[in-house]
């Protein structure tokens, strides 16, 4: 299982691309245990944020476990996905807003799995 970190209103259901599938040629991922690094580092403050649970096996596109952008300094790497996010490959959507403190921990949706 991977995720994707986005806002609610951009998520439609049907087949997803990000603005980073254009220019970079992939959409930024993560997994159960570093989605609260880039959630923390780059959406502070973001009170509409979801996470698309994704099944990679049937994405139908390459799934490249990749350095970050910049690289993490504890050298963590971030599953890239390249090419469109299919429906099919979604297997749920989860409410992802931050704690009482600011910050954004997985939801317990996911952490109990």
């Amino acid at each position: 299982m991977i995720l994707h970190i986005c806002a609610a209103g951009d998520w439609t259901g049907g087949e997803y691309r990000t603005p980073s599938l254009d220019a970079e040629g992939f959409i930024h991922c993560s997994d159960p245990g570093t989605a609260h690094l880039p959630a923390n580092a780059l959406f502070t403050g973001r009170t509409d944020l979801v996470l698309v649970e994704i099944d990679p096996a049937r994405l139908g596109v390459p799934v490249r476990w990749e350095p970050g952008s910049p690289p993490h300094p504890a050298g963590i790497w971030f599953p890239h996905v390249y090419g469109p996010i299919r429906p099919e490959a979604v297997i749920a959507v989860h409410p992802f807003p931050p704690g009482p403190d600011g910050t954004f921990r997985l939801p317990a949706t996911l952490a109990h799995r």
